[in-house]
């Protein structure tokens, strides 16, 4: 790739690992496949089905905001099971990004919607009695066009590092302060990357076909070039991967409106989740069963917006059943099967079913005013889902 002025200033491409080979090795082989494996094996079982601790006082689970990926739900049951041996009231959807999956009589799915009106992005949680959506072709065909379009952004990503985008190459690497023996590291290895996918793609689940595929296959290269040089890599990658999201048209995502409107024939639950992150969605008074006020990465406004959906539910109409509110735990079963030493803690950490802030004696108290608890909405919302 041509380096630009701006680029050159960074860093001279000698600072390159000497044995850097644009070719593609056995080994560059193996760690592809590698990382685009959905098998598991014995270790990565056990960190699954044995979690490094127990919730016995638990009675309780609502979990209607987590994430499969690739780990058998039967593997994740054994998990549920050993964290809340004496649980008597359940709630427990997977919502997997754009697939639907069915567990324990229940299925979910977290989609992607485009909102007009605000023109953003906003993903909402889908819930449903499993007999609904059997038969559901046109949900179905929405989420299967979602998927795709939304897997496309992984080559989007790449493209703009092997086919350059240099104002956007540029703009992460000055950003991030990432020098030309970075920006350079991460090109021939994208390169690879890009190459094994297409001599391989018909082999690899299309699960694997996201975003982390490059973040995963950088992590395997720790023990050759060393945790500070791959943090240095991974930094620059995640800045040109915000670019590219930013700038990932939104037309082709459904309306928000219409997957609602189309749920909503199916008997489905709505709920939004990440509320700090889409709050016009808070005025924009779609149709929908609740929010989630709290998750491991949104924790900033809970207490705020318990009294706003107070507020909202003493101002609707008779007609009109009151909003619940929901926690999720935002768990990703993917982060989890990982080499510890490779892990993000901070994603690996979150628990299904465990959402501390119901206990915490602050949000309780405004809970008790909005005259919500988590009995109360798993309650309400099984009611809702039967129909």
């Amino acid at each position: 790739m041509g380096l630009t002025k701006s680029e050159k200033a960074i860093s001279p491409l000698s600072l390159v690992p000497d044995d850097l080979s644009e070719e593609i090795t056995e080994d560059d082989t193996e760690r592809f496949f590698q990382v685009v494996s959905t098998e598991l094996g014995p270790d990565q079982i056990k960190r699954i089905v044995s979690p490094p601790r127990s919730y016995p006082k638990e009675k309780s689970v609502l979990a209607v905001h987590w994430h499969p990926e690739f780990v058998s739900l039967d593997i994740i049951s054994q998990r549920i099971d050993a964290l809340f041996p004496n649980r008597k009231e359940e709630l427990i959807i997977p919502t997997q990004h754009n697939t639907l999956m069915r567990y324990g009589g229940y299925a979910g799915v977290e989609v992607d919607c485009y909102s007009i009106g605000f023109n953003q992005k906003v993903q909402l949680l889908f819930h449903f009695e499993e007999s609904r959506v059997k038969e559901a072709p046109v949900f179905h065909s929405i989420l299967s066009h979602t998927f795709k379009y939304r897997s496309s952004q992984l080559f989007d990503f790449i493209h703009a590092i092997t086919r350059p985008k240099e104002e956007w190459i540029n703009m992460a690497a000055r950003d991030t302060g990432a020098d030309g023996a970075v920006v350079r590291f991460a090109q021939i290895n994208v390169c690879k990357i890009e190459k094994l996918l297409e001599a391989h793609g018909d082999e690899i689940p299309v699960v694997s076909i996201k975003n982390k595929l490059l973040r995963n296959f950088f992590d395997t290269l720790r023990g050759a070039y060393g945790d500070g040089f791959i943090d240095r890599v991974q930094t620059y990658l995640r800045a040109v991967k915000m670019i590219v999201k930013a700038h990932f048209p939104l037309k082709y995502f459904y309306r928000t409106s219409d997957v609602i409107a189309e749920a909503r024939t199916l008997g489905g639950g709505i709920v939004v989740p990440h509320p700090e992150q889409f709050w016009p969605i808070l005025l924009a008074d779609y149709d929908i069963d609740g929010y989630e006020i709290w998750n491991p990465e949104s924790r900033r406004y809970t207490e705020f917006l318990i009294s706003v959906l107070h507020e909202k539910n003493k101002h609707r109409k008779t007609s009109q059943p009151e909003l619940l509110l929901f926690m999720g735990d935002d768990t990703h079963f993917g982060e989890k099967v990982k080499d510890p030493a490779h892990q993000d803690m901070v994603k690996a950490s979150r628990e299904i079913g465990v959402q501390t802030a119901w206990n915490d004696l602050m949000i309780k108290k405004k809970l008790i005013v909005a005259n919500m608890d988590k009995d109360r909405v798993i309650h309400e919302y099984k009611s809702r889902l039967a129909g």
